[in-house]
């Protein structure tokens, strides 16, 4: 799929793109971080029909609703076509051993050959996050390995 962006100089980006059925659609994100939804004239796509202003609450659950099995399922996907690879979010529960510790004293890497690409904490992320970060109950690491060590590695956390 084709998605064009355009700069909107002093209100922030246009992306927009066409459906297979032929409807033009697109979203302007604005630099007070509001956001509309554009449809497109089927006759004049250079006319708007519609433009629905949707509120940062209202952008995040369309977002999901679009957006969260589609991700999902495009990581299915992916650990399909690459065999033997797994892909898990693994909480620490304040009952696990390395809470509080540091990504390296769980020594994941060398004991189960699983490698924590990203702690997600609250709204955030820590992507690729160094081995003296900390870990705190409540955060999802996202990790990478094999299942049989992705598992292991639950255990180890106490998940």
């Amino acid at each position: 799929m084709d998605i064009q962006e355009t700069n909107l100089p002093g209100v922030g980006l246009r992306h927009d793109f066409t459906t297979r059925a032929g409807r033009q659609l697109g979203v302007v994100t604005h630099r007070t971080g509001r956001r509309d939804l554009l449809v497109y004239d089927r006759e004049d796509p250079d006319a708007c029909q519609e433009v629905v202003q949707l509120t940062d609450e209202e952008a995040d659950a369309l977002a999901e609703l679009l957006g969260a099995a589609r991700l999902v399922e495009h990581l299915a996907a992916l650990t399909q076509r690459i065999e033997g690879l797994a892909i898990d979010w693994l909480p620490i529960r304040s009952g696990s051993p390395y809470a509080g510790k540091a990504i390296a004293d769980t020594q994941a890497r060398s004991r189960t050959g699983v490698s924590i690409v990203a702690i997600l904490r609250g709204d955030g992320a820590v992507p690729a996050p160094a081995p003296d970060a900390g870990l705190e109950p409540g955060d999802t690491l996202v990790v990478v390995g094999t299942t049989q060590g992705v598992k292991e590695l639950s255990k180890l956390l106490g998940s």
